[in-house]
């Protein structure tokens, strides 16, 4: 049996206004500082844009950064692609979304837009989702370009695409952007992708970590999860996550567990699939596609799981990582870059090494977790971990990031877990 999301229509929610999105000072209130990016005017280029159908933690990321730039006093353009039930142009938390071009197209017409109203911007944030946008072929010279990198993706070209086309996409990706982004600096959101940029494309720009963040306030519904124990997956239900590994659990572990449920939240192109092997008999009943859910729904089946599980093997941080722990649950992922920097292995989590199958690791978690002292010990530690962690910190790194490209203030100090890069490792 599939239990059904509660976003029928298949249409996405409107995207939630920031919790901790930050407030000038109203009239009247006592004097505060002036803000750093008082009169900026910032492009965002990104692929997505959080209300999208299968947006994800990189639409997130962006957004969230947007919205604390327009706190800051910039005016923000957030240039992305459109779907097909969407307008073209809409103002959404202060923020001119601009929408041109399907998935493909977009990165034709963003720099076209761009080149056209080249005047109109001091700050351009290129975020590279394995493809980048050429910003710097079309601004003016003394626009100042920010390239955001969630992860290298030349395996994940590899994995999804013909052997040509991921050559071209890896090319692109690796000595193309390389040279083209040499004198830009470069944001991501994880030492190990960071190390990735360096060796595996040999990236030449100063590059800076700037972590995810995560909402201070996660408003909690009563909501029953059935399951002894239940296990959850959070996220885009697309290919190169491979949900099909989480579903299999509920056959795996069935033998030593016969009451755990999986549960499933999230939408994509994979949902179909999925749901035509949850309805099979070994595992029927026991796995639960919930589709898109509410914050209060979706926070409820996360903080009524004995575990979180994600099994993708290409990521910059994992989002949905944090938002578990952040509920006291731990994670089992698989040992990659970004997602061995957000699952801290036996305090906040496992990982999956080489040679490790997922169910094992799975098994092995829950048997540990099966102790409440255990359990108890690592809710404490997920939740510390997660505190680390909000939008708001992500924004202020990032706004003094942009303040120093344009010489407002000095280039940004390391502090809040936002560590610039040491002298040595950087390449000019």
């Amino acid at each position: 049996m599939v239990a059904q999301g509660a976003n029928a229509s298949g249409c996405p929610a409107p995207f939630p206004e920031p919790p901790d999105r930050p407030r000038l000072a109203a009239a009247g209130a006592a004097p505060a500082a002036a803000p750093l990016l008082d009169g900026v005017r910032v492009a965002v280029l990104n692929f997505r844009e959080p209300g999208q159908t299968v947006a994800g933690g990189a639409e997130e990321y962006a957004w969230r950064v947007s919205a604390y730039f327009v706190g800051q006093g910039a005016s923000v353009d957030f240039l992305t692609s459109r779907e097909r039930h969407q307008t073209r142009a809409e103002s959404r938390d202060g923020i001119r979304l601009r929408r041109m071009g399907n998935k493909y197209l977009v990165y034709l017409l963003v720099p076209l837009w761009l080149l056209l109203h080249r005047r109109r911007f001091d700050v351009v944030l290129d975020c590279m989702n394995g493809i980048p946008f050429f910003s710097p072929l079309v601004v003016r010279r003394r626009t100042r370009v920010i390239c955001v990198v969630h992860h290298v993706h030349d395996r994940q070209f590899h994995a999804f695409f013909p052997r040509w086309l991921a050559r071209i996409g890896c090319f692109v990706e690796g000595p193309v952007a390389r040279l083209l982004y040499r004198r830009r600096t470069t944001v991501t959101v994880s030492e190990s992708s960071r190390h990735e940029l360096r060796e595996r494309l040999r990236w030449l720009a100063p590059i800076e970590v700037v972590p995810n963040g995560g909402p201070t306030a996660r408003p909690v519904a009563d909501d029953p999860v059935p399951g002894d124990p239940a296990v959850v997956y959070l996220g885009r239900l697309v290919g190169h996550k491979r949900v099909e590994r989480v579903v299999e659990l509920a056959a795996d572990l069935a033998p030593g567990r016969p009451g755990l449920h999986v549960h499933v939240v999230g939408r994509g192109p994979e949902r179909d699939r999925l749901a035509a092997r949850a309805v099979r008999s070994d595992v029927a009943g026991r796995v639960h596609l919930h589709g898109f859910l509410p914050e209060p729904e979706k926070n409820a089946v996360l903080s009524r799981a004995r575990l979180n599980v994600t099994a993708s093997e290409f990521e910059g941080w994992g989002l949905t990582v944090i938002e578990a722990a952040a509920l006291g649950v731990p994670t089992v992922a698989y040992d990659v870059a970004g997602l061995r920097d957000s699952v801290r292995h036996g305090v906040t989590g496992w990982l999956v090494r080489d040679g490790e199958r997922l169910a094992d690791v799975v098994g092995h978690a829950l048997r540990e977790l099966d102790d409440p002292l255990t359990r108890a010990r690592m809710a404490r530690e997920c939740r510390r971990w997660a505190g680390e962690f909000t939008w708001g910190r992500t924004g202020a790194a990032m706004t003094g990031l942009v303040a120093g490209e344009l010489g407002r203030v000095p280039a940004p100090s390391p502090q809040d877990g936002h560590e610039k890069e040491p002298e040595r490792a950087r390449v000019r």
